[in-house]
């Protein structure tokens, strides 16, 4: 990025024209120890309602405990569910092993089963995995083994197939010493049966399900998916084909719903319901969702419905805009003790915010699923901040730290749709080198997040 007060067309085109107008009118610089950077004072806020907005931080503190007293309330019944829809569930119960494992001797590999000191004796077949219990050896006698096939009774060792020869008698030879026992995995070693395997809270991943199938469970015990219905406003809005007469491309409908179920989330529903404010009301008190995402609709325009909306139905609002960019008309709302609503702005990468800042704490604690660690890169490049505002910022994580990317206005995917992370640039900006915390885009985080499906 360039040096700010020299801020390059392409990327002036980044933010929305108020942003860019208070850039220029209070923020020339990036942070500096005398005014909003790490450990000052930020910006005074000017007396407006925007500025009554909820800091970045304490946003997705609220959502977080909104979650706990939800899940309070509603005292969600644990669920059983098959491995192959387990995945990133939390376990509700601890795993404990249903077997020994392994549940008998198997051997760990090709070669042959011996018995005694050699050389040995040879038979005819061969013992395989699958098959019932081979009689048992006796001493100077070898037979033919493949891994994970049963130890015959009175086995001493399995000889790999590589450390054998044979000699013109068809006797068994070693080609090195064979200690007792070797290669041979006996019964237990690796628990025995009621050995708690997993404590409560353990995340489903690919590996616990595999554990999990070895110990002999056909479902898992889980904290159930928080269920989400998604109503996508606007009249102008096309489902399909190029915008045309003032129509554009709905970006949320098609994005929405595998970032949710990414998040743990179950999306029962995604519905259209354009500028109208009684098919609003009607789908939001239909619901029966433990969370409802709108987008947009969320200011104070001429067919913006939901404050009218949540008005009218008697909603707690807990959150009503937070001072982020983009995305600072967000809003989280009770309807419920047990339900609540998230409503995104409408620009896009502005809705991504919306949907890290509320919906991921709120729908990670109904999953009842780790938090992830925070954690923090250097920033390769100088990045533009906000006055009073946080700002999240998509970048690609590379050797030399966390790479600021452009195309980072509220209605712009680009850069979102090329970045690994967003960085979180306090009010009056950051400098090259400065750390910076990152909040990981589930595709890129490399662990259970990545379940679109």
């Amino acid at each position: 990025m360039t040096s700010p007060g020299t801020r390059a067309d392409a990327e002036a085109e980044d933010l929305d024209v108020e942003e860019a107008l208070a850039l220029v009118k209070e923020n020339p610089g990036p942070a500096h120890p005398d005014r909003g950077g790490h450990g000052t004072p930020a910006p005074h806020h000017p007396a407006d309602a925007h500025h009554r907005a909820t800091p970045w931080p304490e946003a997705r503190a609220t959502a977080e405990r909104a979650a706990r007293a939800a899940a309070r309330a509603a005292r969600r019944t644990p669920v059983a569910v098959p491995l192959d829809a387990a995945l990133g569930l939390t376990l509700a119960a601890p795993l404990a092993a249903l077997t020994d494992l392994p549940s008998f001797d198997t051997s760990a590999m090709d070669g042959w089963a011996l018995a005694g000191p050699g050389p040995w004796e040879v038979r005819d077949e061969g013992v395989l995995a699958g098959h019932a219990e081979p009689a048992p050896l006796t001493d100077g006698e070898a037979v033919r083994i493949a891994t994970g096939a049963r130890i015959p009774a009175d086995t001493t060792a399995v000889l790999r197939t590589e450390h054998g020869r044979t000699d013109e008698r068809g006797r068994l030879h070693p080609t090195r010493e064979v200690g007792h026992g070797q290669d041979i995995r006996p019964r237990g070693q690796e628990c025995r049966s009621g050995d708690q395997l997993l404590p409560v809270g353990t995340l489903a991943t690919p590996a616990v399900l595999g554990l999990a199938a070895a110990a002999g469970y056909d479902t898992l015990t889980a904290v159930p998916r928080p269920r989400v219905d998604v109503l996508v406003l606007g009249d102008e809005l096309l489902t399909e084909g190029l915008p045309h007469d003032g129509l554009i491309r709905d970006a949320l409908g098609p994005m929405l719903p595998p970032w949710l179920r990414a998040l743990g989330a179950e999306v029962r529903a995604v519905r259209r319901i354009g500028d109208d404010a009684r098919a609003l009301h009607r789908a939001v008190t239909a619901s029966d969702a433990d969370l409802i995402v709108t987008t947009g609709g969320t200011a104070a325009g001429p067919v913006d419905h939901v404050h009218p909306t949540l008005r009218r139905i008697g909603a707690e609002l807990l959150v009503d805009g937070v001072e982020v960019r983009p995305g600072h008309p967000m809003l989280l709302a009770r309807l419920k003790d047990d339900q609540h609503l998230v409503g995104l702005p409408g620009n896009p990468l502005a809705a991504v915010s919306g949907l890290l800042t509320l919906a991921e704490p709120l729908l990670r604690t109904l999953a009842a699923r780790p938090a992830p660690e925070p954690y923090t890169l250097p920033l390769r490049d100088a990045v533009q901040g906000h006055p009073y505002d946080t700002r999240l910022v998509p970048v690609v994580l590379r050797d030399e730290g966390a790479v600021p990317l452009h195309y980072n206005g509220p209605a712009m995917l680009r850069g979102v749709a090329a970045a690994d992370a967003l960085a979180v640039v306090p009010p009056g900006g950051a400098r090259s080198g400065q750390e910076a915390e990152l909040l990981d885009l589930p595709w890129a985080a490399g662990g259970i997040g990545v379940c679109f499906t």
